[in-house]
């Protein structure tokens, strides 16, 4: 079982999302996470929270990232919650 848990809040339609979609794509093989993918516009309270933020990535319970996030950010990220972890 995975001991990072990322959440992606977003929408259909955000090329930012579609983006760090992609990014959080890249890292699933040297990376062992679960991924929640959530989708704003089914939920009035979440899209209230996030609607001008997404999106947004929360990295164990803790917001990470907004807009955007680069590979090497995420990484770095990753690593240090790995390293939590040992």
């Amino acid at each position: 079982m995975a001991s990072i848990r990322l959440i992606l809040y977003s929408r259909p339609g955000c090329h930012l999302c579609d983006e760090m979609k992609e990014v959080v794509a890249s890292l699933r093989a040297a990376h062992d996470f679960e991924l929640d993918e959530v989708d704003i516009s089914q939920d009035a309270d979440l899209e209230n929270l996030y609607g001008q933020e997404i999106p947004v990535l929360f990295v164990n319970d803790r917001k990470a990232f907004k807009y955007r996030v680069s590979a090497a950010e995420l990484r770095a990220r990753l690593r240090r919650e790995e390293r939590r972890w040992w």
